[in-house]
């Protein structure tokens, strides 16, 4: 008897409650019905054959169902559309799973194609604690900033202050910005300033380019579709990445911290969130050497910055908490600067 894929029934269930605990009750239910599938050796037994000892890192699931999303908001998989809220349609599990399997089984080799893909959530909400953490560190030093992300998929978050931010104390950015994000921070805002922005660079080991229809799909894709203000929040972004360049680079996180640089008059900052799980034990020893060595070298008119958004744990047994953290130097002390939603806002400040 062929042994159950116990480590892949985890993983897809593990990751349901997790969207559902951060306003996804479409996903949740649709991972427990992939689930349910996969143990009854259905279509997507067959589809995630050979997966099932991924490691959680690879974030299979979402690849799963970032495919099948693909499917229908590009056309191929027309008889979703009415399920899917991104589409217009209204999701009804027990309606809709027919459909769903008749779908995966008709396009099995383009949702297992879809797995080969690394996730590309290209969350936006998440600038509201990376540009609120900037404000914090900025306001230290006031030089114009290059800023490189590992990370950075198609490189929204590059283009952070361009986006308007709104807290119950008023807002910071753009108030004609196509990006809003409401609700962005609570507690002490970060100190009101400017930006200045010299230089953007984001590294990805499989970017995307947001400038044509199949990048736009392909981001918009790995958005739960039940969550329409994330939607709008990404497609806003996309608009501002046509108009405000950044360069985006084919590159290991760890050779990319390795090939940074500082400069004269310039704070350079390193950033990202929600990259940490993607990345072996290896190279997250790597970045972080990297990141020290540069700052051994940081100096009062060269400083550098390591600012990310990323989880963490008290203990192993205690539950995830996503920390907004900042190194600084001279010096390289670690602050803790707030602590946030997985998707970004609310941002609590300390």
């Amino acid at each position: 008897m062929t042994a159950r894929p116990e480590h892949l029934l985890h993983t897809l269930r593990a990751q349901g409650q997790f969207c559902g605990a951060s306003g996804s009750p479409m996903y949740d239910e649709l991972f427990e019905l992939v689930a349910t599938d996969v143990e009854d050796g259905g279509v997507f037994a067959s589809i995630l054959s050979g997966h099932e000892d991924d490691s959680a890192r690879h974030a299979v699931p979402l690849r799963l169902l970032g495919g099948l999303h693909r499917l229908v908001l590009d056309g191929r998989a027309p008889a979703l559309r009415r399920w899917y809220p991104s589409t217009g349609g209204s999701w009804d599990a027990g309606a809709a799973w027919p459909q769903i399997k008749a779908s995966a089984t008709e396009h099995a080799d383009a949702m297992r194609a879809a797995l080969a893909q690394p996730p590309q959530t290209n969350e936006v909400g998440r600038s509201a604690a990376l540009i609120g953490g900037l404000l914090r560190t900025n306001h230290e030093f006031d030089f114009p900033v290059r800023l490189f992300e590992i990370g950075s998929s198609a490189g929204l978050n590059l283009r952070a202050e361009h986006y308007r931010y709104r807290h119950a104390g008023g807002g910071w950015g753009p108030a004609d910005s196509p990006v809003t994000i409401d609700d962005a921070w609570r507690g002490p805002p970060p100190p009101a300033g400017a930006i200045r922005i010299a230089e953007r660079r984001g590294y990805d080991i499989a970017p995307v380019d947001v400038t044509g229809v199949d990048g736009e799909m392909t981001v918009l894709s790995y958005v739960w579709p039940d969550q329409q203000a994330r939607l709008d929040r990404l497609r806003g972004a996309i608009a501002i990445a046509r108009k405000v360049p950044a360069q985006l680079v084919r590159q290991t996180a760890a050779a990319a911290v390795a090939g940074l640089t500082l400069a004269d008059g310039a704070l350079t900052v390193l950033w990202h969130s929600i990259t940490w799980q993607y990345l072996s034990d290896d190279e997250r020893a790597a970045v972080l050497d990297g990141a020290s060595a540069l700052g051994a070298r940081a100096g009062a008119r060269s400083p550098f910055v390591h600012l990310t958004m990323e989880p963490a744990r008290n203990g192993p047994d205690s539950p995830l908490r996503f920390l907004v953290r900042a190194r600084r130097w001279p010096g390289g002390e670690l602050v803790v600067l707030g602590e946030c939603h997985p998707h970004g806002p609310p941002v609590h400040w300390q």
